[in-house]
Parts: structure tokens; sequence; C-alpha cells
């Protein structure tokens, strides 16, 4: 495996479950709003827009947690969409969010990029056990 892809790899296995989760509301409800459990938006939040990726300025990321394009325009959408359910969640509480009316957008958007990545990722793997088998 190459560095480049050793990087990728160590920011994607933070970056695609924050998405999933995102992509999830059963499972929203059943983490995020239960206070015995580590994840809850707050994470989600500082993973896409501070840790490992920035979904107001994903092209930044391009190569490091994003592999396509279509990853950034989907993270910058997605983004966006958490934008505006912020904006709707005056105490910023997982609750608030989860009930606003931008939510189901956040849903929306999360799934195709969750759908992409983890297509994305699954090619990855396959081109990594092809150059094995070669060798």
């Amino acid at each position: 495996m190459t560095e480049d892809a050793r990087l990728i790899a160590n920011y994607r296995v933070h970056v695609v479950p924050a998405v999933l989760a995102l992509a999830n509301p059963p499972w929203q409800r059943d983490v995020w709003l239960d206070p015995a459990v580590f994840e809850n938006l707050d994470h989600i939040f500082h993973t896409l827009f501070d840790d490992f990726c920035d979904a107001d300025e994903p092209e930044r990321f391009l190569g490091i947690s994003l592999r396509t394009e279509e990853e950034v325009s989907l993270m910058r959408e997605l983004g966006v969409a958490l934008g505006v359910a912020e904006a709707q969640a005056p105490n910023d509480t997982d609750e608030e969010y989860l009930q606003s009316p931008g939510w189901p957008t956040v849903v929306a958007v999360a799934g195709r990029l969750a759908r992409v990545m983890v297509a994305n990722d699954l090619g990855e793997l396959v081109t990594l056990h092809e150059s094995d088998t070669e060798d």
C-alpha cells in the first residue's frame, strides 16, 4: 500500500462512518439521543468540519479524505444542508437537529454520499486485491 493510500484510509476510517451515521435516522435516535453513548452529533460535526474534512470547503480534502470530485461535490452539499439544519436548531441540541425541517435533506444527501464513498472504497479494495494477486 502506498503512503497516499495509507493516508486516505486513515482519514476515511473516520469520515465514512460519520456520513453513514448521518444517513441513518434509527441510528441517530438510538445512539445520539442516548446520553450514555459517546457518539453524538457534535462528534459528527467535528469529524466532518474540523478533524478529517471540511464540509464547507471539501476540495482541500480531495486525495486526503475524499477520493473523487463527486465526493467533494456531495460533501459540499452535505455541509450546506447541515448549516441549514444548524440554523433551525437555536439551542444546538441533537433533538432539535433531528426534528428540524432541514434534517430530511441532511439524511438524503448523506445517503447519496455514503453510497458513493462505500462504492469507491470497495473499488479501491478490489484494486488492492488484484495488485496483491499479481505479485
